[in-house]
């Protein structure tokens, strides 16, 4: 069982300013509820008991977040308002959170590989927050991803069809279908052009990768941006045949992104409306 998921949480979350000058953006909430408390629940429905943070300045609310506020405990204890606090401690109390900072924003892979003493050598998820991901009926996307983790042992990356013109927004794979949903992947291309994009199947933020990948990523230079991707670093992995795609069931909102925010809230809104309390 994967144990450990990993939240590069370090971004300045700069398409929401001003907003985001002084809160982190994975504490921006969908309706009651942060987004980075919505990746650690799917973590947690995973499996996973061990949430690795990767921060950065400005980033404490984070931390205050997944501990015990014992003021504002004491001042609600007994009230009709103790309730509010139900889901959070059950998140608290089913798992552990350790963090650590990331000096420099030097990319994705550069994140990853801040987080490693707090991995060790297992296998582990990553969850980038501001891709909220649901699926209404069934398991959740990084539960069916650990499902087939299971199966394969090697790394995997979520991945959806998007519209070809967005593909310099995203890391773009190719490879050759092994199953219903499941490529093995053969290409991986950070952010390329449309006219360059070898397929439409991008990778969201929804990984499961082996500890190798540390190693890996040492040995990536910088790339698109100067930075050290990931996707770089899972191409390298890819030559070897060591990465497979999967195609999940659900719906993903991109919330780092004003459009994609809104239409999460309405979508969620609509979904838990009827447990929400006037």
């Amino acid at each position: 069982m994967i144990r450990r998921c990993l939240f590069p949480a370090a971004g300045y979350g700069t398409r929401f300013l001003p907003a985001t000058k002084a809160m982190p953006k994975e504490m921006l909430p969908i309706l009651t509820k942060p987004l980075i408390q919505y990746g650690v629940e799917e973590a947690i429905e995973a499996g996973c008991d061990v949430m690795a943070v990767v921060t950065g300045r400005g980033k404490r609310a984070i931390e205050d977040h997944f501990d015990i506020s014992y003021e504002l405990e004491h001042q609600i204890k007994g009230t009709s308002k103790e309730h509010y606090l139900t889901e959070i401690r059950s998140v608290i109390d089913k798992c552990t959170f350790s963090y650590t900072r990331q000096i420099e924003m030097k990319g994705l892979g550069h994140a990853i590989l801040s987080g490693e003493l707090l991995i060790g050598n297992e296998p582990f998820c990553v969850i980038l927050a501001d891709d909220l991901c649901d699926h209404r009926d069934g398991a959740g996307v990084l539960s069916q991803m650990t499902e087939l983790y299971n199966k394969y042992k090697c790394c995997i990356v979520a991945v959806e069809e998007i519209e070809i013109e967005n593909s310099n927004k995203y890391g773009i794979i190719a490879g050759d279908l092994i199953e219903d949903g499941v490529l093995r992947v053969h290409n991986m291309v950070e952010k390329p052009d449309p006219k360059d994009a070898p397929t439409n199947l991008a990778i969201i933020g929804r990984y499961i990768l082996t500890p190798e990948i540390f190693d890996v990523i040492r040995e990536t230079k910088p790339g698109k941006g100067g930075e050290i991707q990931i996707t770089d670093a899972l191409l390298a992995m890819a030559k070897e045949g060591k990465v497979i795609a999967y195609k999940f069931k659900g719906k993903r909102f991109d919330c780092g992104s004003v459009e994609g925010f809104v239409e999460a809230t309405n979508y969620f809104f609509d979904k838990e409306k009827d447990n929400l309390e006037a």
